[in-house]
């Protein structure tokens, strides 16, 4: 979505959960946006070729241990993000929207829509998320874990 942002298209820009002037910016193309676009377009390739070195062969040449970190710290980072300890996330939206939170006055009518697109489809993609990176990570410590068994020939000379 980041790259086809970075490209042009408006695919959900209007449904992310930013402050109103930020979102302004956003939707005008503001050029740290368009560039913060192609930089998470980058991360998200990095993202892709990470995550194919856990179950790939050729992964077998990167460092195991800064698998086991990059894995872990995303898996973290995305659950934490999808529960709401970063500010949005289903904790967070489900306050807002019973009014236990109450939004920001100026505008509420924002806040409970971008609540509610956060609740249904950002929240939970990044609970997904967290728990590919974090099963990858568990995964992999497994594979890394196992010491293969050598079988020892006896020679009778």
């Amino acid at each position: 979505m980041k790259f086809a942002q970075a490209l042009g298209a408006d695919a959900l820009a209007d449904k992310d959960p930013l402050p109103p002037h930020l979102r302004e910016r956003l939707l005008a193309r503001d050029p740290l946006f368009v560039a913060s676009h192609w930089l998470l377009a980058g991360a998200a390739m990095v993202g892709v070729i990470v995550a194919l070195a856990t179950v790939r062969p050729w992964g077998a040449g990167v460092p195991r241990r800064l698998l086991l970190a990059i894995t872990g710290t995303l898996g973290v980072f995305m659950i934490a993000r999808s529960i709401g300890v970063l500010g949005f996330g289903f904790v967070g939206d489900v306050l807002l929207l019973t009014g236990v939170r109450p939004p920001p006055v100026e505008h509420a009518s924002l806040a409970r829509d971008l609540a509610r697109w956060d609740l249904l489809l950002w929240s939970p993609f990044f609970l997904l998320w967290g728990v590919c990176w974090a099963t990858a990570g568990w995964r992999l410590g497994r594979a890394s874990r196992v010491v293969p068994v050598r079988r020892c020939e006896s020679s009778t000379r």
